[in-house]
C-alpha cells in the first residue's frame, strides 16, 4: 500500500505526487540519502536522510538517522534529530527520540517526543525586514 498525501500551504492534505524515493515496509536500508524529491518510508532506514521536498514516515517505519525535509508527516519511529523547514505533523503513533526543529508543528495525542524542541514560526523574509543587515555588518562578515 502506498500512502499518497502531503501538506499544502494551508496545512490540508493533498496528493503526494511524484515520490522520488519509496522505501517499502519489507525493505531495510543503510546509507546517507540526499535528494530533491518527495520521500516515503514504510520500512527501516539507518544512516541519514535529507530532502528538499516532503517526507512521509509510515506507522511501521523505523528510522535511525538525522532527518531534514521541507515538510513532514511522522507516524513511525525516529531515533535521531529531525529538522523540518516548514510544517511538521507528528501522528498519534509516532515516537521521536532526538531534537526537533521546525517552522510549525502539530502533535497528536499519544505521540512521544523525547528531546529538545525548537519551533521557528517566523517567516525568514519577515525576520529580514525586522532586522535588516546594514552594509557595515555585511562587509564585516566577509
Amino acid at each position: 500500500m502506498i500512502i499518497k498525501f502531503m501538506f499544502n500551504k494551508e496545512k490540508k492534505l493533498e496528493n503526494f505526487k511524484d515520490a522520488e524515493t519509496i522505501i517499502g515496509a519489507s525493505i531495510k536500508v543503510k546509507g546517507n540519502f540526499n535528494g530533491q524529491g518527495n520521500v516515503i518510508i514504510e520500512g527501516k532506514l539507518d544512516g541519514s536522510l535529507k530532502t528538499a521536498a516532503n517526507l512521509l514516515i509510515g506507522e511501521k517505519a523505523k528510522v535511525t538517522a538525522n532527518v531534514e525535509a521541507k515538510e513532514a508527516i511522522i507516524n513511525g519511529e525516529i531515533q535521531g534529530n529531525l529538522k523540518v523547514k516548514n510544517y511538521l505533523s507528528i501522528g498519534k503513533k509516532a515516537k521521536i527520540v532526538g531534537d526537533v526543529e521546525c517552522g510549525e508543528i502539530s502533535i497528536s495525542r499519544g505521540a512521544l517526543v523525547k528531546g529538545q524542541m525548537t519551533i521557528n514560526s517566523e517567516n525568514p523574509k519577515e525576520k529580514e525586514k525586522k532586522n535588516p543587515e546594514t552594509p557595515e555588518q555585511n562587509s564585516s562578515n566577509k
